[in-house]
């Protein structure tokens, strides 16, 4: 398989379509060897417009969602990132090279171990991983300029939004079944914040997500 032509077609046929245009973005998913990222079994289909499962009920982000997410952050240098779901670790190799430091939380000890072995292989040594369920906070890091939560939530925990630094965004899926939104949320002040709705999706929820209370009869 030729991977730099299926890399420079996933770009220019699934990326740019989707107004994803920062240069820095673009540079990086050709830079970011996705293949490395993806289950053996499903190598050949690394640039393909989908989903990839990872194992129970998991699933890796389609391509132009991964970039869309990438440029909505704008990551800077110095940002200090909270990733809920390490997943394959893709995402989180793409935003280590853009911030400082990140910060991963994954509840599966195979995923984690498989991800951080990748991580070393790459000589991404500004990542660090967690085992633990961060579904609704993550209270061992402190604060954090940006926070990603990689599986959907039907709620928006609270606790992540407070812990955003002035200026600092938080990605997450929020909603149910059909209806959830790619959202970002934007510290502008202490205990101030924009929510901006990017795009609809679904993606599958985080276990223990934060959900509302059900009524029983």
């Amino acid at each position: 398989m030729d991977y730099e032509q299926a890399r420079f077609n996933m770009v220019e046929q699934q990326i740019r379509p989707w107004e994803v245009l920062d240069p820095k973005v673009l540079d990086l998913l050709h830079k970011v060897k996705r293949e490395d990222y993806v289950p053996r079994v499903y190598r050949s289909l690394a640039f393909v417009d989908m989903e990839i499962p990872l194992g129970g009920g998991a699933l890796m982000w389609a391509p132009k969602i991964e970039a869309k997410v990438l440029q909505s952050l704008q990551l800077r240098p110095q940002d200090r990132v909270l990733e809920i779901g390490t997943g394959s670790g893709y995402f989180t190799a793409l935003m280590a090279h853009q911030a400082s430091v990140v910060v991963s939380v994954e509840l599966r000890a195979d995923l984690k171990d498989d991800a951080e072995r990748k991580f070393k292989a790459h000589g991404l040594s500004n990542i660090q991983c967690r085992l633990g369920d961060a579904a609704r906070d993550w209270t061992d890091d402190g604060g954090f300029d940006v926070i990603v939560l990689t599986g959907s939530t039907p709620l928006l925990p609270p606790a992540y939004r407070d812990r955003l630094s002035p200026g600092g965004r938080l990605f997450a899926i929020v909603g149910e079944g059909d209806a959830m939104a790619a959202t970002l949320v934007t510290c502008l002040a202490p205990a101030t914040y924009r929510s901006d709705r990017l795009f609809e999706t679904s993606a599958p929820a985080l276990v223990n997500a934060l959900a509302p209370e059900r009524f029983v009869f």
